[in-house]
C-alpha cells in the first residue's frame, strides 16, 4: 500500500473503539459513496449484496471478482475516506490464492475487507483451521495495516430465536483462533440479544462488528454492550431501490 493509503487504512482501524463504535453506513458504488460520505461519514464499507444487486448480480459471489474490483477503484477514487470492501469468501479456497485475490483489493485503494467463514456456493461454514490459514495467507501478503474484518455467519445462518451460549461459545472459539491468525476484527451478523452480544464482545480482543437490521438494539445500546463497529449491510440499497420504485410507480400513475 502506498504511504497514503496506510495512513488511511491506520485511521480506519483507530475507529474502532469498543463502546464508541465506527457507523459504517454501506455504499454500493461511487455515486453513494459521495452521498454517504457527505452525510458525515468517518470511512466507507461496500456491501457485497447491493454491489451484486445494483449492477444485475446475485450475492454469494455472483458478481465476478473483476467487476467487484473495478467498481472498488472508482469508490477509492471518488472520495477521500477509507473504504473497505465486503469480499465475501475471496473468491477461492485456496490460502494463497485467496491472498493474491486480496491484494488486488489493496492494489485498487482498498484499505480492508470483510472475510466470511461460510462456504460460498456450499452449506455449513469452513474449518476454523482452514479459515485461519486464509486469514493468516492475508496477513502474510497484505502487511500489518490492512484491515481483515473477520466474520462468522454461525449466527446469520440460524433463527434469531435458536441463538444460544453454546453458539457464542463456538463464535469465541472461532474468534480466538482468527485473532491468532491475524485477523483485525471480527463480524458476527444476525445477532439481536443482548446478553449474547455483550458476552462475545466481552470473550475477545478483537472489536466486534455488529448489524444493524430490524430488531437490532440500537447504536447507543450497542455501544453500551461494548460493540465496536455498526453496520447496515444491503439495507442503504434497499431503501435506496424502495425510494425510486415508488418515485417510478408515482410517475407512472
Amino acid at each position: 500500500m502506498s504511504t497514503a493509503q496506510t495512513e488511511r487504512a491506520r485511521a480506519f482501524a483507530a475507529l474502532h473503539v469498543k463502546g464508541d463504535p465506527i457507523i459504517l453506513y454501506n455504499i454500493w458504488d461511487a455515486g453513494s459513496a459521495t452521498v454517504v460520505a457527505k452525510a458525515g461519514a468517518r470511512a466507507l464499507a461496500t456491501g457485497s449484496a447491493s454491489v451484486a444487486g445494483a449492477n444485475g448480480f446475485t450475492d454469494a459471489q455472483g458478481l465476478p471478482m473483476a467487476a467487484a474490483l473495478a467498481n472498488l477503484e472508482r469508490i477509492t477514487a471518488a472520495v477521500e475516506l477509507p473504504v473497505t470492501l465486503d469480499f465475501e469468501g475471496g473468491y477461492a479456497t485456496d490460502p494463497a490464492e485467496v491472498a493474491a485475490n486480496v491484494a488486488q483489493v489493496a492494489a485498487a485503494g482498498g484499505v480492508g475487507i470483510n472475510f466470511e467463514d461460510q462456504v460460498i456456493g456450499g452449506e455449513g461454514l469452513h474449518g476454523i483451521a482452514d479459515q485461519s490459514a486464509k486469514i493468516a495467507a492475508i496477513r502474510a501478503a497484505l502487511g500489518a495495516d490492512f484491515f481483515i474484518n473477520a466474520r462468522t455467519d454461525i449466527f446469520l445462518k440460524a433463527s434469531a430465536d435458536t441463538h444460544d451460549e453454546a453458539m457464542v461459545d463456538a463464535a469465541l472459539e472461532r474468534a480466538r483462533a482468527y485473532a491468532d491468525a491475524g485477523a483485525s476484527g471480527f463480524f458476527a451478523p444476525g445477532m439481536k440479544d443482548e446478553a449474547l452480544i455483550a458476552r462475545l464482545t466481552e470473550g475477545t480482543t478483537l472489536p466486534v462488528n455488529i448489524m444493524d437490521y430490524p430488531g437490532v438494539p440500537a447504536a447507543q445500546r450497542l455501544a453500551a454492550l461494548g460493540v465496536a463497529r455498526i453496520s447496515h449491510g444491503p439495507f442503504p440499497w434497499r431503501l435506496a431501490m424502495k425510494a425510486l420504485e415508488d418515485g417510478a410507480r408515482a410517475a407512472f400513475a
